[in-house]
């Protein structure tokens, strides 16, 4: 497989981390549950109108758990990020997903925080193509990777 090739499979897998995280808080599924259906149902799913890029099983499922295991100090971090009038509940349930594994990714991976900060923000252009969203996003996780890895900045 070429470098790209990983790359573009890693970047598929944190757009499926943000659907896996929004569909968790909107329907009340558990962790185990959203894993199965999401390595079974998308990772490379072909359908009539849409394929599903391959994703990175084992990157998925410790994001995933680390989302959901540092649910409160990622949400801490992110409430810090945004203006007290618009506190992380009142936000689009999109972007607290992404927020979530954004900050998952911040504290238990060693991706340098740049590339969590581009790669996220990819992702909020891919739900909100035409938005300020993205800027936003970029704002936010820039606060909290400063928080969360000052000793890479």
């Amino acid at each position: 497989m070429k470098p790209a090739d990983k790359r573009q499979i890693k970047s598929a897998t944190r757009l499926y981390l943000v659907q896996a995280l929004f569909q968790m808080e909107a329907s009340d599924s558990d962790v185990e549950t959203v894993t199965e259906e999401f390595l079974t149902h998308r990772f490379g799913a072909q359908e009539e109108e849409h394929d599903w890029l391959e994703g990175n099983a084992n990157f998925f499922e410790r994001l995933l758990t680390a989302a959901v295991s540092n649910q409160a100090k990622v949400d801490q971090h992110t409430d810090q990020a945004l203006v007290e009038k618009w506190p992380l509940k009142r936000i689009d349930p999109t972007l607290r997903a992404l927020f979530r594994a954004a900050g998952a990714e911040l504290v238990s991976e060693p991706t340098p925080p740049k590339v969590v900060i581009s790669e996220y923000v990819d992702v909020a252009k891919a739900f909100f193509p035409d938005g300020r969203e993205p800027k936003f996003v970029n704002a936010v996780l820039d606060h909290m990777a400063r928080a969360l890895q000052p000793q890479n900045f």
